[in-house]
């Protein structure tokens, strides 16, 4: 990834800085069938057409250097837009890439819900947006582009029910990648059972049960049971709500400052959970919350109220999750994502509840939960990192941060902490916490290593090891002239999967290096829009997508027939840079051109 300033600068690119590249993406938007009255919600279709072979990236792209497709809407008074629905991609294997890629193809139908709250004596109202896409086909990928869009939606009069937009059927349930977010978040509830301000609660709370019970296992089963449900009511209402107002969430954080600020929230609830400070709800919340009242229904309003005061251990943890539904904007995640984490959190009360009588089998309460809140305290900090993801200079430098912040975590929890009293059996379990760390940290520093090697040096001039690339300008044109040397340019941009497949491939070839010595090599940086040289040059070969080579005669001249776009095996690159050579040069000869 590169810098976040430079991508954001590219993300802002109008439709007009992709002047002759192909219309190969058409847009339109559909409106709701019928008039809405305000507090009603339906959902505006937004139709992106791909003509065959093409293909455009999806949502959230694989790579980090691919530039997503996005749909953004203009704010209209008296409307509220919600978030907007991708459908899942299709992931697989192209030529342009030895990665698999997540791609759209075909017609693509993006929805979002619109509510509006105050018809105002409208008929209707005009719904303006647009949608950027990059376009690629098997070769050769073309500048991001935006596509305007309008829409307009019919409103009738009269006063509805403020609604709740209702809950998408969204694909984000289907993904193996949610599966395992899921199965964290349930080990995150289930860890944070452990945490001083609920593990002491349990036994508690399990004999209050039996009180209430008169010993009687079935009921005091049941009311373990209510319990749980109102604390999964109340955390799945908190992941609703964060996922309807994600809309707003989500543009505040393609603002650097934003991402800081989150950032800095993180690492500050992360220090209060190593004890550096003490997160403490007001006395008077504390009573109103955790005061026992009798019958099922108490049961289940000390469930709904629990998260009031375990809020100092789990509060950090549930905004940091908050966050990340805010951040996708399905209401179905959010709620099913936090009734996971309910779940998590009332398993042990479940099955004490199922199983009163093995309450002596607790473990005591101990130093050690002080030391599974520190675990929490490790994860914040990769949440900060996530949010600084798209400020760091490199594509390589996110995956080492998440490694260093595992590599300390494991070291700190496994060795460094001690725990006065514990047993042997938390000896066992803090080297497995510590081995489950180690393992995340080396899999983020494999990942960085292979990003760093794969992708070094895509920025600039120095994109390919080996290959002494120049950026393009009228000097380095006048010393091919006066060297009798032909001219290779190399038109690229960060955001092209070829480019990226050109260096690690064909530029990278020993042969191909050697046979560059002949040549004067410059590159022509296409990423961001807007940079006059680049546009000047541009436009002046003509060049409608990336990569693209043309090679020039030494008097500066295009040799008819040499143009190539898209990637290249070195076989047939070598052939190219070949029939480039002055007429009687022996290509064989680069190692003696090198040496003058």
């Amino acid at each position: 990834m590169k810098t976040a300033l430079a991508l954001i600068l590219a993300f802002l690119v109008p439709a007009a800085s992709a002047a002759g590249a192909p219309e190969v993406v058409s847009v339109r938007a559909l409106p709701p069938s019928g008039s809405l009255a305000p507090g009603e919600t339906a959902a505006v279709e937004i139709e992106i057409a791909i003509t065959p072979p093409y293909h455009i990236n999806s949502d959230r792209p694989l790579e980090a250097y691919l530039i997503p497709t996005r749909v953004e809407f203009e704010p209209v008074p008296g409307l509220v837009v919600g978030p907007v629905r991708f459908p899942e991609p299709e992931v697989k294997k192209l030529p342009v890439s030895e990665s698999p890629m997540a791609v759209y193809d075909g017609t693509v139908l993006v929805t979002a819900d619109v509510t509006p709250s105050d018809a105002a004596g409208r008929e209707r109202v005009l719904v303006k947006g647009r949608v950027r896409t990059q376009a690629c086909d098997g070769r050769s990928c073309y500048p991001p582009v935006w596509h305007p869009f309008e829409v307009a939606v019919a409103l009738a009069p009269g006063k509805g029910p403020a609604a709740v937009p209702p809950v998408p059927a969204s694909a984000d349930l289907g993904t193996g990648g949610t599966a395992m977010t899921f199965l964290l978040v349930f080990l995150g509830g289930l860890g944070l059972a452990l945490t001083p301000c609920i593990y002491p609660m349990i036994p508690i709370t399990i004999t209050y049960f039996g009180g209430q019970s008169g010993g009687r296992k079935g009921s005091v089963a049941l009311h373990a049971l209510l319990y749980v449900l109102g604390m999964a009511v109340t955390y799945s209402i908190l992941g609703v709500f964060a996922a309807l107002t994600g809309g707003l969430f989500g543009a505040a954080l393609s603002y650097p400052p934003v991402l800081l600020a989150m950032a800095l929230v993180m690492v500050l609830l992360a220090l209060g959970l190593f004890d550096l400070y003490e997160l403490r709800m007001p006395a008077s919340l504390m009573r109103l919350a955790g005061g026992s009242r009798g019958g099922f229904a108490g049961s289940l309003l000390m469930g709904l109220t629990v998260g009031v005061v375990a809020a100092p251990c789990i509060g950090p943890f549930v905004l940091g999750l908050l966050t990340y539904v805010g951040n996708r904007g399905s209401a179905l995640l959010g709620f099913s994502l936090f009734f996971t984490l309910a779940l998590g959190l009332g398993v042990p009360f479940l099955l004490l509840g199922i199983f009163s009588g093995s309450l002596h089998r607790l473990p005591r309460s101990g130093a050690w939960m002080v030391w599974v809140r520190k675990i929490f305290g490790f994860i914040l900090l990769a949440m900060a990192v996530w949010f600084l993801k798209n400020l760091l200079p490199g594509p390589f430098l996110y995956p080492m941060a998440l490694s260093l912040v595992f590599l300390l975590g494991g070291i700190y929890l496994a060795w460094i902490d001690a725990v006065p009293g514990a047993g042997k059996t938390f000896t066992v379990v803090r080297n497995l916490v510590g081995a489950l760390f180690f393992a995340a940290a080396l899999v983020f520093a494999a990942t960085g290593i292979e990003t760093g090697l794969g992708r070094a040096g895509t920025g600039g001039a120095e994109r390919a090891a080996g290959i002494a690339w120049s950026p393009y300008s009228e000097e380095a044109l006048g010393q091919a002239r006066r060297e009798g040397k032909p001219v290779l340019i190399d038109f690229f941009a960060d955001w092209c999967a070829p480019c990226h497949e050109m260096d690690a491939k064909t530029f990278a070839l020993p042969e191909v290096i050697t046979l560059s010595r002949r040549f004067v090599m410059l590159k022509v940086d296409l990423t961001e829009a807007g940079d006059p040289l680049a546009e000047r040059v541009r436009n002046r070969y003509d060049i409608q997508g990336v990569p693209t080579y043309v090679f020039l005669d030494p008097r500066g001249e295009e040799i008819a027939g040499l143009r190539g776009t898209g990637f290249e095996s070195g076989d047939k690159f070598l052939e190219r840079m070949k029939r480039a050579l002055p007429a009687g040069a022996d290509p064989a000869g680069a190692q003696t051109g090198a040496a003058e």
